[in-house]
Protein backbone atom coordinates (compact mmCIF):
# COMPACT_ATOMS: atom_id res chain seq x y z
CA UNK A 1 0.00 0.00 0.00
CA UNK A 2 1.27 3.46 -0.87
CA UNK A 3 1.46 5.80 2.08
CA UNK A 4 0.96 9.56 2.02
CA UNK A 5 4.34 11.36 2.04
CA UNK A 6 4.36 14.23 4.52
CA UNK A 7 5.52 17.57 3.11
CA UNK A 8 7.64 20.33 4.62
CA UNK A 9 6.93 22.26 6.90
CA UNK A 10 5.01 19.49 8.76
CA UNK A 11 6.32 19.34 12.36
CA UNK A 12 6.90 15.57 12.29
CA UNK A 13 9.81 16.22 9.89
CA UNK A 14 11.55 18.27 12.60
CA UNK A 15 11.00 15.81 15.45
CA UNK A 16 13.70 13.44 16.70
CA UNK A 17 12.24 9.95 16.47
CA UNK A 18 11.79 7.24 19.08
CA UNK A 19 13.84 4.05 18.93
CA UNK A 20 11.99 1.00 17.69
CA UNK A 21 11.55 -1.77 20.28
CA UNK A 22 11.68 -5.48 19.52
CA UNK A 23 10.01 -7.73 18.66
CA UNK A 24 8.33 -5.69 15.93
CA UNK A 25 4.57 -5.46 16.04
CA UNK A 26 2.48 -6.56 13.05
CA UNK A 27 1.72 -2.86 12.52
CA UNK A 28 5.46 -2.03 12.33
CA UNK A 29 6.07 -4.93 9.91
CA UNK A 30 3.24 -3.64 7.72
CA UNK A 31 4.68 -0.11 7.93
CA UNK A 32 8.05 -1.40 6.61
CA UNK A 33 6.36 -3.19 3.69
CA UNK A 34 4.25 -0.11 2.92
CA UNK A 35 7.30 2.19 3.13
CA UNK A 36 9.13 -0.02 0.61
CA UNK A 37 6.11 0.12 -1.72
CA UNK A 38 5.86 3.89 -1.25
CA UNK A 39 9.53 4.67 -1.97
CA UNK A 40 9.44 2.54 -5.13
CA UNK A 41 6.19 4.13 -6.32
CA UNK A 42 7.62 7.62 -5.71
CA UNK A 43 10.84 6.74 -7.60
CA UNK A 44 12.77 7.59 -4.46
CA UNK A 45 16.08 6.16 -3.26
CA UNK A 46 15.22 6.32 0.43
CA UNK A 47 12.40 7.03 2.85
CA UNK A 48 12.35 7.59 6.60
CA UNK A 49 9.39 6.88 8.88
CA UNK A 50 8.81 10.60 9.72
CA UNK A 51 8.15 11.17 6.00
CA UNK A 52 5.06 8.96 6.34
CA UNK A 53 4.03 10.59 9.63
CA UNK A 54 5.57 7.96 11.93
CA UNK A 55 8.03 9.17 14.55
CA UNK A 56 10.14 6.00 14.54
CA UNK A 57 13.86 5.40 13.90
CA UNK A 58 13.22 3.40 10.77
CA UNK A 59 14.44 3.92 7.20
CA UNK A 60 14.20 2.08 3.90
CA UNK A 61 16.71 2.29 1.06
CA UNK A 62 15.83 1.64 -2.58
CA UNK A 63 18.87 1.52 -4.84
CA UNK A 64 17.64 -1.16 -7.24
CA UNK A 65 19.00 0.99 -10.08
CA UNK A 66 22.47 0.22 -8.66
CA UNK A 67 21.72 -3.50 -8.35
CA UNK A 68 20.96 -3.45 -4.62
CA UNK A 69 17.90 -5.17 -3.22
CA UNK A 70 15.73 -2.70 -1.23
CA UNK A 71 16.36 -2.96 2.51
CA UNK A 72 15.36 -1.60 5.90
CA UNK A 73 17.52 -0.17 8.69
CA UNK A 74 16.05 0.05 12.18
CA UNK A 75 17.55 2.37 14.83
CA UNK A 76 20.46 3.29 12.51
CA UNK A 77 23.33 5.41 13.84
CA UNK A 78 26.50 6.64 12.20
CA UNK A 79 29.51 5.39 14.19
CA UNK A 80 32.32 6.82 12.05
CA UNK A 81 32.50 9.18 9.10
CA UNK A 82 35.40 9.97 6.81
CA UNK A 83 36.92 13.42 6.94
CA UNK A 84 36.88 13.45 3.13
CA UNK A 85 33.59 14.84 1.89
CA UNK A 86 31.99 15.22 -1.48
CA UNK A 87 28.97 17.15 -2.63
CA UNK A 88 26.08 15.73 -4.55
CA UNK A 89 22.92 17.37 -5.80
CA UNK A 90 20.20 16.10 -3.45
CA UNK A 91 16.45 16.31 -3.40
CA UNK A 92 13.85 15.08 -0.94
CA UNK A 93 10.43 13.50 -1.39
CA UNK A 94 9.13 15.69 1.47
CA UNK A 95 10.37 18.94 -0.14
CA UNK A 96 9.37 18.59 -3.81
CA UNK A 97 11.07 20.91 -6.29
CA UNK A 98 14.00 21.76 -4.00
CA UNK A 99 17.49 20.53 -4.90
CA UNK A 100 20.97 21.54 -3.89
CA UNK A 101 24.53 20.49 -3.26
CA UNK A 102 24.94 18.87 0.16
CA UNK A 103 28.45 18.12 1.46
CA UNK A 104 28.56 14.73 3.18
CA UNK A 105 31.29 12.34 4.32
CA UNK A 106 32.31 10.10 1.43
CA UNK A 107 32.41 6.98 3.62
CA UNK A 108 30.53 6.06 6.79
CA UNK A 109 30.36 3.19 9.23
CA UNK A 110 26.94 2.68 10.75
CA UNK A 111 25.20 0.41 13.20
CA UNK A 112 21.58 -0.68 12.84
CA UNK A 113 19.19 -3.52 13.52
CA UNK A 114 17.39 -5.80 11.11
CA UNK A 115 13.70 -6.77 11.34
CA UNK A 116 14.55 -9.49 13.86
CA UNK A 117 16.38 -7.04 16.14
CA UNK A 118 19.87 -8.33 15.26
CA UNK A 119 22.47 -5.57 15.50
CA UNK A 120 25.00 -5.21 12.74
CA UNK A 121 27.63 -2.76 11.50
CA UNK A 122 28.56 -1.90 7.95
CA UNK A 123 30.98 0.40 6.16
CA UNK A 124 29.62 2.00 2.99
CA UNK A 125 30.63 4.70 0.55
CA UNK A 126 29.40 6.55 -2.51
CA UNK A 127 25.71 6.86 -3.27
CA UNK A 128 24.72 4.30 -0.61
CA UNK A 129 26.51 6.34 2.07
CA UNK A 130 24.77 9.51 0.87
CA UNK A 131 21.30 7.95 0.97
CA UNK A 132 21.81 6.46 4.43
CA UNK A 133 23.11 9.79 5.79
CA UNK A 134 20.14 11.65 4.26
CA UNK A 135 17.65 9.24 5.82
CA UNK A 136 19.38 9.18 9.22
CA UNK A 137 19.15 12.98 9.13
CA UNK A 138 15.36 12.57 8.78
CA UNK A 139 15.07 10.44 11.91
CA UNK A 140 17.00 13.17 13.75
CA UNK A 141 14.74 15.99 12.50
CA UNK A 142 17.33 17.36 10.04
CA UNK A 143 16.39 18.24 6.45
CA UNK A 144 18.44 18.92 3.31
CA UNK A 145 17.53 22.59 3.55
CA UNK A 146 19.62 22.65 6.76
CA UNK A 147 22.63 21.29 4.90
CA UNK A 148 22.41 22.64 1.34
CA UNK A 149 25.52 24.61 0.48
CA UNK A 150 24.23 25.82 -2.89
CA UNK A 151 20.68 25.50 -4.22
CA UNK A 152 20.33 24.21 -7.78
CA UNK A 153 16.55 24.47 -7.86
CA UNK A 154 13.68 25.67 -5.71
CA UNK A 155 15.37 28.02 -3.24
CA UNK A 156 12.34 30.32 -3.50
CA UNK A 157 10.12 27.43 -2.27
CA UNK A 158 11.84 27.37 1.12
CA UNK A 159 10.76 29.97 3.64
Amino acid sequence: MNLHIVLYPNKVLRTKTKKVKFPLTNQERKLIKDMLDTVKHADGVGLAAPQVNQSLALIVVNLESMGLKPFVLINPEIIKASKKKNEMDEGCLSIPGVFGFVPRPEEIEFEAQDVDGNKFRAKVDGMLAKVIQHEIDHINGVLIIDRIKKYTQGKELVK
